[in-house]
């Protein structure tokens, strides 16, 4: 699989940072090509199941994911359960060490793609880091 890490410090508070993180629909808007879809009833708890739809027309597939554990507004892990896409997903928040305003924020994720060679990881997680990345900063910014 290709884990990658994602770490950033921001201005918010560390239950800001987390609504903004966790609000699942929002990031669909991060990601090229992409809806998301929650299909059980709010708010997000463990148990919350929601569906990524990436592609064009009839063209695509869909990335199921679970919260499996949720821990407001420090902790939670996503498992990823598509025929495409497998692996999983954790959100971490934490007040700045330092007891400074704001938060530290740090997402990894653990990614596949079926059918694709482990000899692609690399590039894999590199493309993670690019788009992920690219997302948090935007939901964090607002």
């Amino acid at each position: 699989m290709a884990l990658f890490r994602i770490a950033a410090r921001t201005h918010l508070a560390p239950a800001e940072a987390w609504r903004r993180l966790t609000a699942w629909e929002r990031h669909a808007a991060q990601v090229p090509f992409t809806r998301i879809t929650v299909t059980t009833e709010p708010p997000t708890h463990r148990g919350t199941r929601f569906v990524a739809r990436t592609g064009i027309g009839r063209l695509g597939f869909d990335d199921p994911m679970e919260v499996v554990v949720w821990e407001p507004p420090y902790h939670c892990r996503l498992e990823k359960h598509g025929g495409v896409v497998t692996g999983w997903a954790e959100i971490d928040v934490r007040e700045e060490p330092d007891g400074g305003s704001g938060a530290r924020v740090v997402w990894t994720e653990d990614l596949r793609v079926r059918g694709l060679p482990r000899a692609c990881d690399p590039l894999l997680a590199r493309a993670g880091r690019v788009v992920f990345g690219r997302a948090m900063r935007v939901l964090l910014r607002g």
